[in-house]
């Protein structure tokens, strides 16, 4: 009984000290946000080219720095994060669940940033134009720096958890848990969550919305390729 007290005291003390080194490294990172973050402003508002902006009272714009510099930290820490988490979950798993967590790992890091780079390359600029020539000679545009923030982190997010879904599906379909046939089955109600998903996480506009869905809608049909084929070729091995 008292063994089993010491390794459980012993798996907190262990957890604590993840938890202490992941916040201090973006702590860290957040003051290195903080000390460049007219460079990185400079990148967050390249989507929207020639757009100026304001800032609406006092502290807007110094709570605006303070959530970028967070943010920052938080991406810049992230891999000191990760090795952290695999380090406190490695000793509990077996060779195989360790191997599968890796590549789950590396891949859903890919995906992320493929889904971020695809939201700030083009989902994003093509937002603001679309938004911008709706204005009309009655009515100047002022964004406010604050808002534009928000609008862009939730695409960014947005998109990144989006790109995730065909290494969803890998891992559901290798568990097999899923199949090419199920996924077919059941599109027609994916895709009606899928807009609703994206009426959820994207800003209160159609234009928003639908340049999520239609990602998510073909990313959904490249995991039931995908599903398609791990199944084939877990066939071919049973025969």
């Amino acid at each position: 009984m008292e063994d089993k007290q010491l390794t459980l005291v012993e798996h907190l003390s262990e957890l604590r000290k993840r938890i202490i080194i992941i916040f201090i490294a973006i702590i860290l990172g957040s003051f290195l946000g903080y000390k460049y973050i007219n460079i990185i402003i400079q990148y967050m508002v390249k989507p929207a080219k020639n757009l100026e902006f304001i800032y609406l009272s006092p502290p807007e714009l110094f709570v605006a720095y303070i959530k970028i510099a967070i943010i920052f930290g938080i991406v810049i820490s992230s891999p000191i994060s990760l090795m952290q988490i695999w380090l406190f979950v490695k000793p509990g798993l077996k060779k195989n669940e360790r191997r599968y967590l890796l590549f789950s790992l590396y891949m859903g890091i890919i995906f992320f940033l493929i889904g971020v780079i695809f939201a700030y390359l083009v989902i994003i600029p093509i937002t603001i134009d679309f938004f911008t020539q709706v204005s009309v000679n009655q009515i100047s545009p002022l964004f406010s720096f604050d808002r534009y923030l928000s609008f862009i982190s939730s695409m960014v997010f947005s998109f990144g958890v989006v790109f995730e879904l065909p290494l969803l599906i890998i891992l559901l379909t290798q568990l097999n848990l899923v199949t090419a046939k199920t996924l077919k089955k059941y599109r027609k109600v994916v895709i009606l969550l899928i807009f609703i998903l994206a009426a959820v996480l994207t800003p209160p506009d159609v234009v928003s919305q639908m340049l999520l869905a239609l990602p998510m809608v073909f990313l959904y049909e490249f995991s039931i390729w995908i599903s398609a084929a791990i199944g084939k070729r877990k066939n071919k091995k049973g025969d």
